[in-house]
């Protein structure tokens, strides 16, 4: 189909005595005689064809068909869209709940008293000793 040289099927190839000839077919020896002969032949789909070798092959659509896939085509877009939204919105939903959840966990530590210890006050165990007079 490539090269458009008319060529049959070998007589020794097993599709030779199949009593039909297939539509599609590939072969890996062309055999040139009198005629030219292809052997190690196999049967294949034309969709194969045109899933397999997009840059050799392509399947022509009918108008029909070609509506449905545009149709498809957006229906599936609108539907990846729906999707992408519902997600941005479940992440937003779930950073104002990790934000909650920190803001609560912040105002509990304040709620806890420790006597003698000011709110604003650093603790004793921070703070570095004076060096000087020892207390005579």
């Amino acid at each position: 189909m490539l090269s458009g040289i008319p060529s049959a099927l070998h007589p020794s190839s097993a599709l030779f005595g199949l009593g039909y000839t297939p539509d599609y077919v590939c072969y890996h020896e062309l055999i040139s005689t009198t005629k030219e002969y292809m052997s190690c032949v196999t049967a294949v789909e034309g969709e194969w064809l045109a899933e397999l070798g997009p840059m050799f092959f392509s399947i022509k659509e009918s108008y029909e068909s070609a509506l449905k896939r545009r149709q498809r085509e957006r229906a599936d877009a609108l539907k990846m869209e729906q999707e992408m939204k519902n997600k941005k919105a479940e992440e937003e939903r779930e950073k104002k709940e990790i934000q909650a959840r920190t803001d609560s966990t912040i105002s509990r530590r304040s709620e806890y008293a420790t006597p003698g210890r000011q709110s604003s006050a650093t603790p004793k165990f921070g703070r570095k000793k004076k060096r000087g007079r020892l207390g005579f």
